[in-house]
């Protein structure tokens, strides 16, 4: 199986400690995770803007970059998603063949995939995958 995770999973990942952990832990394990440098890139950037960035962020963001398959997202042929940032994870996706996107966005949860793709919520990814 391989997943997306997006930004936003990260994040919650990090700072909330709970079930976006659960997920986020799940997939490092399962060897699931892909992202792009575009979404890493753009998690740091929400990381620096809206937390404090302590060594233990640093330390998860290092092992996410060495534990994370890593591809260049396809160009979407037109816009797809209501807010065009999102794009860029219909496209990594896409470029990964993901089975699934893992999200909390609802401009990406209305698509219910993309491609092969279905975009699910964190927990319906626990429902689905770690019962």
């Amino acid at each position: 199986m391989i997943v997306v995770p997006d930004t936003n999973v990260l994040i919650a990942a990090l700072v909330a400690k709970g079930l976006c952990t659960e997920v986020i832990t799940h997939l490092i394990r399962e060897r699931s995770l892909v992202t792009s440098i575009a979404l890493l890139d753009e998690l740091d950037d929400k990381l620096r803007a809206k937390f404090k960035v302590t060594p233990a962020v640093n330390s998860f963001l290092k092992l996410l970059r060495q534990e994370i398959r890593i591809v260049e997202p396809v160009v979407l042929p037109r816009q797809i998603c209501r807010d065009a940032d999102d794009d860029v994870v219909l496209g990594t996706a896409v470029a990964a063949n993901a089975d699934l996107i893992v999200t909390g966005d609802a401009d990406l949860l209305v698509l219910v995939s993309y491609g092969k793709t279905a975009i699910i919520t964190p927990r319906q990814y626990v429902e689905r995958m770690m019962s």
